[in-house]
């Protein structure tokens, strides 16, 4: 049986190598290739790939976001993220998604091939690194309670900023971090909010009292 495969990744040249992965296996065909969120979910909905290969963060609807949205609308095209990055906060965000996969970029291409089949076929894959950081994560500790429980404490953290009507850069200046680490941070609380916007994530904070202190306090 052919797998046919959608490539959704906003650098080309990875693209393009990823492409040529493909076509070295015999069983998998590429349907198509995205550089943005919004046509990777546009074409999946279209084509109905067997596998959308992943990037998390690409330009406009984010790969988290796209993830959750064709696991709603499309939930017999599997989705295998394949991204750069490994920290607990994309990994668990990728997987409430809906991901059946999760592999890190750098993965060898019979990796890559092997996990492409595995995800067609019904399984979840998780290479070792990351499976090793969902079984910490798992087993770090009690499961909170309380509103947002699922968010981990910077994420709560920024959704307090968010309530208080702070744009992600006033965010990244109070908490010391870079603008991408913010705007990967934002879009896991939506993800995990089940929001779509930052309106929707204020109205659900303020209701649960965020916001409030971080404004009087902000330089």
């Amino acid at each position: 049986m052919t797998v046919r495969v959608l490539v959704a990744d906003d650098h080309p040249v990875y693209r393009a190598g990823l492409a040529g992965v493909l076509a070295e296996a015999g069983d998998l065909e590429l349907a198509g290739q995205a550089a943005d969120g919004d046509t990777a979910l546009a074409m999946a909905l279209d084509l109905r790939p067997d596998v959308v290969l992943m990037d998390l963060h690409m330009p406009g609807l984010t790969g988290v976001e796209a993830t959750r949205r064709l696991a709603a609308e499309a939930p017999d095209v599997r989705v295998l993220v394949l991204t750069m990055f490994d920290d607990d906060e994309s990994v668990l965000a990728a997987m409430t998604a809906g991901a059946r996969g999760y592999l890190v970029k750098g993965a060898a291409g019979d990796r890559i091939v092997g996990a492409v089949r595995a995800v067609a076929a019904g399984e979840a894959v998780f290479g070792a690194d990351v499976a090793a950081r969902v079984l910490g994560v798992l087993t770090s500790g009690p499961v909170r309670s309380g509103p947002f429980a699922g968010l981990t404490e910077r994420e709560r953290e920024i959704l307090d900023l968010i309530a208080a009507g702070r744009a992600n850069h006033e965010i990244a200046r109070r908490l010391v971090l870079s603008d991408k680490t913010v705007r990967n941070h934002v879009s896991n609380i939506f993800t995990k909010l089940q929001v779509a916007d930052r309106a929707q994530a204020i109205v659900r904070a303020r209701e649960a009292g965020l916001g409030s202190s971080s404004s009087s306090s902000f330089s």
